[in-house]
């Protein structure tokens, strides 16, 4: 069996694993088919073992288009097998490979909604939470060194709901310790991104939504790092509004909580921005 989320770097463990949650009913159910009489006309389950072979000797090819044309054949035959099931966990996962994130996403979304009992579920919360977690920032990013917290995190916020629901029920998989890593991660990226936001009011006059957006981070990611810089814009907002007691307090608590922060020796000033930022 190919491995499962080939060529990604966050966790080897669980990402070199491959679909195995259907694997051993699968092989059995494919068995018995071998072993049954043959007639003259193949039975739809027979139709659909021989596609998914078809399809699987496609997707090792990469013969990707074919192979989930394939694979919806097969679905369609063998509807609420095991057979079928993998079928479009497969699908999903070529999509996913190809990069087409909204097909992917609907393809799983749709075995999550037929399947709520699959012995797969937790393999379809887990790739549901992959195909959002989209840390590649392409060409342009890389070039710009863009930080995935600058981002848009529609999608981060959907992945960690994936990976949430994973841990929480099934905390005995196989997926969730790279799940639970992935979910620090994201907590992290969105702290970021409240600052960053709050770092552009700032740049830009609205120091009363820049101490809003400041006080979100704090409040919603206290374990953050970032938190950090978020007390220091809330200071620094504070000040420029003539907020004395609440520039105080907010400064109180960065000294207390990072008493060795480089922040403070800034005061009230802003922190410089890196040099390849022209924004």
């Amino acid at each position: 069996m190919r491995p499962l989320l080939w060529g990604q770097t966050w966790c080897a463990a669980s990402l070199k694993t491959g679909h195995l949650a259907l694997v051993g009913l699968l092989a059995a159910a494919l068995l018995l088919g071998g072993c049954a009489s043959t007639t003259k006309e193949e039975a739809p389950e027979t139709t659909a073992e021989r596609l998914y072979k078809e399809a699987r000797d496609d997707m090792e090819a990469g013969s990707n288009d074919r192979a989930i044309k394939t694979l919806e054949r097969v679905e369609s035959l063998a509807a609420g097998s095991l057979l079928g099931q993998q079928a479009l966990l497969d699908t999903a996962y070529i999509h996913w490979r190809s990069g087409e994130r909204t097909e992917g996403l609907a393809a799983i979304d749709r075995f999550i909604k037929l399947n709520p009992s699959s012995p797969a579920l937790d393999y379809a919360l887990y790739l549901r939470g992959v195909i959002n977690f989209n840390d590649n920032l392409g060409l342009l990013g890389n070039l710009a060194r863009q930080d995935l917290s600058e981002r848009d995190q529609g999608a981060a916020r959907e992945s960690y709901q994936s990976f949430k629901q994973l841990v929480d029920q099934f905390p005995q998989s196989r997926y969730s310790a790279d799940a639970k890593a992935r979910m620090n991660f994201i907590i992290n990226s969105l702290a970021r991104y409240e600052v960053h936001v709050a770092r552009y009011y700032f740049r830009r006059g609205a120091y009363v939504a820049a101490a809003a957006r400041a006080q979100q981070a704090v409040t919603d990611f206290q374990q953050s790092p970032a938190v950090e810089e978020a007390l220091h814009i809330m200071m620094q907002s504070y000040d420029k509004l003539q907020l004395t007691g609440l520039r105080d307090s907010a400064e109180e608590v960065l000294r207390k909580n990072f008493p060795d922060s480089a922040f403070l020796g800034l005061g009230t000033a802003l922190a410089p921005k890196p040099w390849w930022r022209f924004w």
